[in-house]
C-alpha cells in the first residue's frame, strides 16, 4: 500500500507539479470555452439548413456532411489538419486546428440533436406564430427554436460533457492543455501522480455535471406524457 501510494499518490509531487497542473486545467477551460460555442453555432447552422431547406441535392450534402464528420476519428481529423494543411499552404496554429477539427466534429452532433428538437416541436406552433402575424425568421427565432432546444437540453449538455473529455487530444498538437502539462510533469518526474491529479480534477469538474444531467432527464421524464 505504501509503495502505491508514493508511486501514485505521491503529495511531495503533487505539490511540486500542481502550478504546472492548474495552468492546463485553465487552458483546458478556455479550450472548451472557445470550442462548445463553435460547435453549438456550426450545428445550429446545419440543423436549421437541413429544417427549412427542402432541395434534395442540399440535404443530401447536409447528410454526407454530418455522417463523414461523425464517423471520421476526431484525432486522426485533428492530426491531419496540423500536418496536411500545410501541404496545401495554409498554417494554422495548434489552437486554430483544435477549434476547426473540434467545430468539424461536434457540429455534427450538435447538428443532429438540435435538428430533432426542431422536428419535435409540434407544426401547430408554427402555424400559430404564423397567424399572430410573426413571419418565418421571427417563428424560427421566438417560438421554434427556444422549444427546440429545451426539448433536447440533456442531450445538448451531454454532448457537452463529451467534448470536454474531448479536449484531452489536444495534447498531440502541443495544446499545453491539463493532459498536456500532466504528460510533461510524468515524463520529467518519472511518477504518474500527475496523471492521476489531472484524472482527479476531471473527475470533479465533470461529475456534477453528470449528476445535473441525471437529474434534467429525469425531470424531462416526468414531463413527457404518458401513452394511454
Amino acid at each position: 500500500m505504501e509503495l502505491i501510494l508514493q508511486y501514485f499518490f505521491n503529495l511531495g509531487v503533487v505539490r511540486e507539479v500542481a502550478p504546472y497542473i492548474l495552468q492546463g486545467l485553465l487552458n483546458t477551460l478556455l479550450l472548451s470555452a472557445w470550442v462548445i460555442p463553435l460547435g453549438l453555432a456550426a450545428g445550429m447552422a446545419l440543423a436549421l439548413a437541413g429544417f427549412v431547406i427542402r432541395n434534395r441535392l442540399v440535404r443530401a450534402l447536409l447528410v454526407v456532411y454530418i455522417d463523414f464528420f461523425r464517423a471520421f476519428p476526431p484525432l486522426v481529423l485533428l492530426i491531419f489538419l496540423y500536418t496536411g494543411l500545410p501541404y496545401l499552404g495554409l498554417e494554422l496554429s495548434p489552437m486554430a486546428c483544435v477549434a476547426l477539427g473540434f467545430m468539424l466534429n461536434n457540429s455534427s452532433y450538435f447538428g443532429e440533436i438540435l435538428r430533432a428538437g426542431l422536428e419535435s416541436v409540434p407544426r401547430g406552433q408554427r402555424e400559430a406564430a404564423l397567424s399572430t402575424g410573426m413571419g418565418r425568421v421571427a417563428s424560427l427565432l421566438y417560438v421554434e427554436i427556444p422549444q427546440a432546444v429545451r426539448n433536447v437540453f440533456p442531450d445538448l449538455v451531454s454532448n457537452m460533457i463529451e467534448v470536454v473529455k474531448l479536449t484531452t487530444i489536444a495534447s498531440v498538437v502541443s495544446v499545453p492543455e491539463m493532459l498536456y502539462a500532466a504528460r510533461s510533469a510524468q515524463s520529467m518526474l518519472y511518477n504518474p501522480t500527475p496523471i492521476v491529479l489531472a484524472a482527479l480534477i476531471y473527475l470533479a469538474l465533470l461529475w456534477p455535471l453528470v449528476v445535473l444531467l441525471g437529474r434534467l432527464e429525469k425531470r424531462q421524464g416526468r414531463a413527457q406524457p404518458k401513452a394511454a
